[in-house]
Parts: C-alpha cells; sequence; structure tokens
C-alpha cells in the first residue's frame, strides 16, 4: 500500500484550524494523525513559563541513528486581523484560480504540508526505510509568531539532553519574494532592543529654572547613538543599522516641562556583534555624553550564519532542477526559529513566497505547493544519497 500522499489536501486542513498564537485549534492533531498515517513517530512537547502562554508542540520522527534530517516550522500563525477587508473567510482555506487563500498559507501551513508530503513520497520511494539507517523528523511549534518562548527553544534542549542531534535542517520559512526560487537564506541577522529613559524634574514651562527638562537631554543622547557607525557588513550580511522606534513624554499639557522621557531602539545586527557586545557599546556611548539616563536592553536573537556548503549545495541543487535558477543565498529579513536551531546543526531556509504573508488575503499558488514539495523531495534523496 503506497504512503504517499499529495500536500495541497493536508494544507487546506492545517488552514482550517484557527491556530492564532497561542491556540492549537487541532492543528498538530491534524498533522500528527497524518505523520502517524505513514510511520513516524509522534510525540507532543507542552511547554509553560511565568508570565507566557502555555504552547503545544510537535515532533515526528522515522528512522534509524543515521544521518538525520530534520524539517522544522510552525502551525501557529498571526491573527487576520480585519476580517471584514477578506475578500475569503481566513480559515476556509478557498481555492480560487489556481490560488489557496487563508491565514497561514504562505507563512507556513502550506509549507509543513509540503514537508509531510515530500517525506510521505520519499518513504514510497524507498519502500518505507531510509538508506544508510538515516532519520527524517519534524520539529513544529506552536510559538514562532508568539514569544518563541515555550517552543522550539525548548523542544531542542528537551530533545538534545536525551540524545537526539541532527545533521542538518530546513526551515520552511517564506522566504522568496516574488517568485519560488528566488532566495534561501543561509542566517539571519540579530535583533536588541532597548529603552532609553531620561528623569527630571516637572515643572511650568515659564519657570525653566524650577524644572529640569529631560527632553533635550533624551535628544541629545540620541543623537549620540545615530552618530554611531557601527559597521560597513560583511561577506554575507549587510550592515547593521540602529533605528529609533518611538519617543514617549506621555504630556498632554502645553504648559508642563515633563518629568521623564523616554525612546526605544532596535538594532538588527550582522555577526560583527554580539548582543552583549552592542549593550557595552550603547552603555559606552551614552556614558560619555555625561548625562544621567537608564538603559534597559533585551536580544531578541543572535546573528548566525550557515556557511555555503554541503547542506546549502543540495537545496540549491534541488531548486535549480525545479526552477531552472539557483536561489540567491541571503541573511535579509527579520529573526526566525532557524536562530535557534543553528546552535545545534547546520540550517537553511526555504519556502514558499512572501508577499503575501501576515497581509489581508495571504495566498499561494496551488502550482508553487505541488513544485516546493518536489524540491524538499529532491532535497531528502540528494541529502541521504551523499551522506557516507
Amino acid at each position: 500500500m503506497t504512503r504517499a500522499f499529495d500536500a495541497l489536501p493536508l494544507a487546506i486542513e492545517l488552514i482550517r484550524c484557527p491556530s492564532v498564537t497561542p491556540a492549537d485549534a487541532g492543528a498538530l492533531d491534524t498533522l500528527g494523525s497524518v505523520l502517524k498515517g505513514i510511520g513516524f513517530t509522534v510525540e507532543r512537547l507542552p511547554f509553560s513559563a511565568a508570565d507566557t502562554p502555555d504552547i503545544d508542540n510537535l515532533y515526528a520522527r522515522i528512522g534509524g541513528k543515521g544521518p538525520h534530517f530534520c524539517f522544522a516550522g510552525h502551525t501557529d500563525v498571526v491573527p487576520v486581523g480585519e476580517a471584514a477587508r477578506w475578500s475569503v473567510d481566513p480559515f476556509a482555506a478557498t481555492l480560487d484560480q489556481g490560488w489557496l487563500l487563508g491565514r497561514g498559507a504562505a507563512d507556513m501551513k502550506a509549507a509543513i504540508a509540503c514537508f509531510a508530503a515530500a517525506a510521505s513520497q520519499y518513504l514510497d520511494e524507498n519502500h518505507g526505510g531510509i538508506p544508510r539507517d538515516g532519520a527524517i523528523s519534524l520539529l513544529i511549534t506552536g510559538d514562532e509568531e508568539g514569544p518563541a518562548v515555550n517552543g522550539t527553544v525548548k523542544m531542542l534542549e528537551a530533545l538534545s539532553a536525551r540524545g537526539e542531534t541532527w545533521s542538518g535542517c530546513l526551515v520552511g520559512e517564506p522566504t522568496n519574494p516574488h517568485a519560488l526560487g528566488e532566495m534561501a537564506k543561509i542566517g539571519r541577522r540579530g535583533s536588541i532592543n532597548a529603552t532609553l529613559t531620561v528623569t527630571g524634574v516637572e515643572g511650568h514651562v515659564a519657570y525653566p529654572h524650577l524644572a529640569d527638562n529631560p527632553a533635550p537631554k533624551l535628544v541629545r543622547l540620541l543623537d549620540a547613538l545615530l552618530s554611531l557607525h557601527l559597521d560597513d557588513g560583511t561577506e554575507h550580511f549587510q550592515p547593521s543599522n540602529l533605528e529609533i522606534t518611538t519617543i514617549d513624554i506621555a504630556n498632554p499639557a502645553t504648559n508642563v516641562i515633563p518629568r521623564v522621557a523616554s525612546a526605544r531602539i532596535n538594532i538588527r545586527f550582522n555577526d560583527r556583534h554580539t548582543g552583549a557586545s552592542l549593550d557595552r557599546l550603547l552603555r559606552a556611548t551614552l556614558d560619555a555624553a555625561g548625562i544621567a539616563y537608564e538603559l534597559k536592553t533585551t536580544i531578541s536573537g543572535e546573528a548566525f550564519l550557515t556557511q555555503p556548503g554541503p547542506l546549502s549545495d543540495i537545496l540549491v541543487q534541488a531548486v535549480v532542477a525545479e526552477t531552472g535558477r539557483p536561489p540567491e543565498l541571503s541573511t535579509s529579513g527579520g529573526t526566525s526559529d532557524a536562530r535557534f536551531i543553528a546552535r545545534y546543526c547546520p540550517v537553511v531556509e526555504f519556502g514558499l513566497v512572501s508577499e503575501t504573508m501576515h497581509k489581508t488575503d495571504e495566498k499561494v499558488r496551488v502550482e508553487d505547493i505541488e513544485r516546493l514539495t518536489r524540491i524538499y523531495l529532491d532535497v531528502l534523496r540528494r541529502f541521504f544519497a551523499r551522506r557516507p
């Protein structure tokens, strides 16, 4: 009996689960049932932490202790926004003139369906086995679009602690700007957020000598930060950039000098820096201005890079075989859960077209779902053929 199936029906089923973070809404049950049906051992890995929502996750594995290929992704999706602006029900998984519409179609339920379909077809080709005692797994979280606390990072920690290792991983984020085959990610920039606060003494604007206005001081500190030259980029990364995202004084009065002024800053940084080194640079720059301040920083993720090599070569060859062109190996864009996976094994990202992700009427071409399945299947063939 054949194990092989197509990705589209599973993509439709997954989109019909309204799994807006942190809700699962049956998405992991749907995926788990399909994977069990083709021989995977499926387990759920729920995690919780203070001040964060409880999250359920799924890990499915088939094979032995040889070379281990992992597909990674997330079944949670962002909210639909204004539902009235959608031309279809966001969770109906509507097929229309060659497109599949619905929240999560691009980011990234259809790609997860392609993972599973490619694995089913590969197993069918090999009569239910994997050459060289290898293994295939799917590491799927419900917390990528949320705080990313109780998802991939904790799954990797728990699985690694019991001896699980991976030879390579492919994350199915929608990496292509306009057409399938344009771009794959071999790394991502890091991200550090900072809140800068200056406290003064409130007072009447007509009597400034009786007050201490924090606003001009904040402006001088921000100017010092904006004057920083972080770097000129690296071989695989664009230059790091510092952006002011908010300036807040919360003073509705026109005749009052405020007591507190604050601003928020984000730095997207390349592999010349770490979150810790940028924290030190920010504080040294602010200290040099001679103005009292408070700075709080949080690191969303460190920059990471999988150097071009065997894993990216396999992906590029598979993409060329399907699309006729090699994808750009990029590190652009925001953060993804690949930043956690990179601590454990080489990781690349390749998925569907990103144009409509997180937007009204999110959609992907049905043809691209079929083509992405073939690319993932070819990746599996090449991966296990190359492994000693």
